[in-house]
């Protein structure tokens, strides 16, 4: 009896010790409003079930800028970003006064798209119309306001040309929806949910960015490239609009071991069909496309699974 007793401890105590040495893991994403959070949950939710030493939990963020601090800052261990942002937190310019030298790409993502919404009732139809009206121009610190403010910068505006506001997703459109903006501005993967929710109960317009802006962007600023958000993404828009796009990244903290990130990267890729399921811009996540536009160094465990795909790794900075 005495000996069936130990066993059974022992046995206890191997199964605790196996539980114990499981990897707990966060990912940053966005709110709720937004297209991070439903793509993130998809993407945490494949790997946690692929990998059974490794759990990770998708976790709402307050967008790029601070998940990237927490990335930085070591607090937590992966995040969904913008890539001009995380090239921004790379060098410590523009929102980071410190460079943030531990931030590493796992992969590039889809596009995030700069979507200006207009009240149709505001008049406004071309980024010539906003000096005057009331515009929300992204939560302070935002790569959405990075971006607003770069997009200004293009056309020669100030904040103070415009009635600005600093809103997230799910505030510019609810204050939209009280009749209090004429104008917000989103950047992220379309549909987005906020703006779906927006258009089923108002008359909107996406602003047009014309070819002039487009090119004059790209010029000043490589990682905007044009996009066009199709006729139809939204009730009542029934005709395809230009805009310009950045990309959305996975990243992580180059202090977690390379077999980790190497596993996980493995894992999400050998079960990427899982992960478009999740949400209709996840389906434009592709391993083809895994290396585009990525702006700060691979992580050694992610370069290690592309270079076993044949792929061409990017140049580090």
């Amino acid at each position: 009896m005495k000996k069936i007793f130990v066993l059974a401890l022992v046995l206890v105590m191997g199964f605790a010790f196996a539980a114990s040495a499981q990897t707990f893991m966060s990912l940053a994403t966005g709110g709720t409003g937004g297209t991070y959070y439903p793509v993130g949950g998809g993407m945490a939710d494949v790997i946690s079930k692929n990998l059974a030493d490794i759990q990770v939990t998708a976790e709402t963020g307050n967008a790029s800028q601070a998940n990237l601090n927490l990335i930085g800052t070591h607090q937590i261990e992966m995040a969904l970003v913008q890539n001009d942002v995380a090239s921004f937190a790379y060098d410590g310019t523009f929102m980071f006064k410190t460079p943030y030298k531990n931030v590493r790409a796992i992969a590039s993502l889809y596009p995030e798209t700069v979507q200006a919404i207009a009240m149709k009732k505001s008049g406004v139809t071309s980024m010539r119309d906003l000096p005057g009206k009331r515009v929300s121009v992204g939560a302070p610190g935002s790569g959405v306001q990075v971006d607003v403010s770069l997009i200004f910068k293009a056309l020669g505006y100030k904040y103070s040309d415009v009635n600005a506001d600093f809103l997230d997703f799910n505030l510019t459109t609810e204050r939209m929806k009280d009749g209090q903006l004429d104008v917000g501005f989103v950047v992220a993967g379309f549909p987005t949910a906020s703006i779906m929710d927006l258009s089923t109960m108002h008359d909107i317009t996406l602003i047009e960015f014309d070819d002039k802006l487009v090119e004059q962007l790209h010029a000043a600023y490589p990682f905007f490239v044009k996009d066009v958000v199709p006729a139809g993404t939204y009730r009542g828009i029934d005709k395809a609009t230009q805009t310009v796009a950045v990309q959305a990244m996975w990243v992580c903290d180059a202090d977690l071991p390379e077999d980790v990130i190497y596993r996980i990267t493995k894992a999400f890729w050998e079960n990427i069909a899982d992960v478009q399921k999740v949400h209709a811009k996840a389906k434009m996540i592709t391993l083809d496309t895994a290396l585009n536009g990525i702006s700060v160094p691979l992580h050694p465990g992610a370069a290690k699974y592309y270079a076993e795909k044949g792929m061409k790794l990017p140049a580090t900075k």
